[in-house]
């Protein structure tokens, strides 16, 4: 944890609906939503030569070098002190990045891992590109970006299964985005809860509040 904070890492191809169901878990979870991609973007419209740098890669469906997209992450999570906990949207996604904010940041407490068929996402990125105006939302780039995911972001999915049993949440992203939540909600709340004392059990209960709260805080056997 950073600060003692829960970390979520919100994992999946592009197009797979990431940052659809970060919507959903900010809302319930009150998290800051870091997009790695955004901050690389948000880099890029500031015209710096780190963004020019980085906005070639994009296009060209490549990774921005893992100390760069840390240190973007690092310096926003620094920037929120005051968050609940850190919901972290297409990052790690090469093996470098993962062992790197293991080492520098801390182990997150869930990693999503969201699967979907690469027609589908091809179908959702195509679509979201009539309207994006994003510069790597059009076929060539998009099965570009396919390759290096299947290259590169896998293995991550790979390191943290083995880190950890239950670290990895897999779960399909191509039924309706509410009915991929609900069926994901109640493990996030089992993650995100520290191990706590018995006097503080309810009190976290309802920072969380939920139908499963009176299962996970067991009051006679303390966590």
């Amino acid at each position: 944890m950073a600060n003692n904070k829960p970390i979520i890492f919100v994992l999946g191809g592009p197009g797979c609906g990431k940052g659809t169901q970060c919507e959903r878990i900010v809302r319930d979870f009150g998290f800051l939503h870091l997009s790695a991609g955004d901050l690389l973007r948000d880099e890029v419209k500031r015209k710096s030569e780190l963004g020019k740098k980085c906005e070639q890669l994009m296009k060209d469906g490549k990774l921005v070098p893992a100390e760069v997209t840390l240190s973007l992450l690092s310096k926003a999570m620094k920037d929120a002190n005051n968050a609940k906990g850190y919901l972290i949207d297409g990052f790690p996604r090469a093996l470098e990045q993962a062992q790197a904010f293991d080492k520098t940041v801390g182990r997150p407490n869930l990693v999503i891992f969201l699967e979907c068929p690469q027609d589908v996402m091809e179908k959702r990125l195509l679509k979201r590109g009539e309207t994006s105006g994003r510069s790597d939302d059009n076929l060539e780039t998009i099965m570009k970006r396919f390759e290096t995911f299947q290259k590169e972001s896998l293995p991550v999915i790979a390191f943290y299964r083995k880190l950890k049993a239950g670290l990895v949440l897999q779960q399909s992203s191509v039924p309706p985005p509410d009915m991929v939540y609900k069926e994901m909600e109640l493990i996030i709340r089992k993650a995100i809860t520290p191990v706590i004392s018995t006097r503080d059990a309810y009190s976290q209960c309802s920072l969380w509040p939920g139908p499963d709260c009176p299962n996970i805080l067991n009051m006679d056997n303390p966590i």
